[in-house]
């Protein structure tokens, strides 16, 4: 083919993969118009039509509508600006597949009942303001009234999910759960109990002391312990439960005595809620963050420990 020749639809068609039928459908909506016809009536067309069907073809498989298209190869609006509108339309369609697929991977794997099913998709298709709404009524629920300070400003900060843009699968099956979890009303009440004593620990320890949070000392002291195997019952625990209590003590200022070990013991009992570990297993896949520590193996130790040192009532 050159420049100067003119060219049938079959000529086309051998030259782009088309079929006439196809190339015939784009030159009747005038997409690829024919410079000219035969004596015979027959339409013909220059070399820039091959270049024009080219463009069509991959415009039609990245899923662009005729219209636009026409437009595109007319120069009414520019491919770059055509190419973003359609990225943007493409991400959002790609997030929503995201979303369904999470939603449907989470339904297979609970076995979960239509009701439920339903209230995962509502979860998952929340805006980012809406979500921010629903985990801040959490976090006011837990926080709320108890501590105006920077400290409980960092940890309302730190149990925030924040769902990127294009989030993964995982990231979306995690959100649902996290959503779920928090407008459990138990599980509410159980993560204020640990903020209120956490609050009351702040107001009586002493404030110049690292580590003056009790589940901070059990984990430093009860660890080597458990990672060492000693028996929690066992007289080797003795010394272990000693130092937490008499540093317990020494940092809130109070005696060390069976008041204490069981100020202590309902402490640590709260906080070893396995949903309280479950929710920042789910907070650190939403938010991308390295998987946290499990402190139930030492908590588990240590209040049996405990326990084994508190006079029968």
């Amino acid at each position: 083919m050159d420049g100067d020749t003119l060219y049938s639809i079959g000529d086309l068609a051998r030259r782009t993969g088309l079929t006439v039928k196809a190339i015939r459908f784009y030159s009747d909506l005038g997409i690829v118009p024919p410079t000219d016809r035969s004596p015979a009536g027959y339409r013909r067309y220059g070399i820039d039509a091959v270049a024009r069907l080219d463009l069509v073809r991959t415009l039609r498989d990245l899923g662009l509508d005729l219209s636009t298209i026409r437009r595109v190869v007319d120069r009414e609006i520019s491919l770059p600006e055509v190419a973003a509108a359609h990225a943007e339309a493409l991400a959002v369609q790609i997030r929503t597949l995201r979303l369904r697929c999470a939603v449907l991977t989470a339904v297979a794997e609970r076995g979960s009942s239509p009701k439920e099913m339903e209230l995962m998709h509502k979860l998952a298709k929340l805006s980012e303001d809406e979500r921010r709404r629903l985990i801040g009524d959490f976090l006011d629920t837990v926080f709320g009234g108890l501590d105006a300070t920077a400290r409980f400003a960092g940890i309302w900060r730190s149990m925030t999910p924040e769902l990127p843009d294009n989030p993964e699968a995982e990231q979306v099956e995690a959100w649902v759960e996290l959503a779920e979890l928090s407008q459990d009303p138990d599980f509410r009440a159980s993560v204020r109990r640990m903020a209120e004593h956490h609050a009351a620990e702040h107001a009586q320890g002493d404030t110049t002391t690292l580590r003056r949070d009790s589940t901070a000392m059990v984990r430093d002291h009860a660890g080597p312990a458990l990672a060492t195997g000693i028996d929690p019952a066992s007289p080797q625990a003795d010394p272990v439960v000693a130092a937490v209590t008499a540093r317990y003590a020494y940092v809130f200022d109070c005696p060390d005595d069976v008041d204490l070990r069981r100020r202590l013991l309902t402490r640590l009992e709260t906080a070893n809620d396995p949903r309280r570990e479950l929710y920042f297993r789910l907070l650190a896949v939403i938010n991308g963050w390295p998987a946290p520590e499990s402190l139930v193996p030492v908590f588990d130790w240590f209040i049996r420990a405990l326990r084994a040192r508190m006079p029968e009532e």
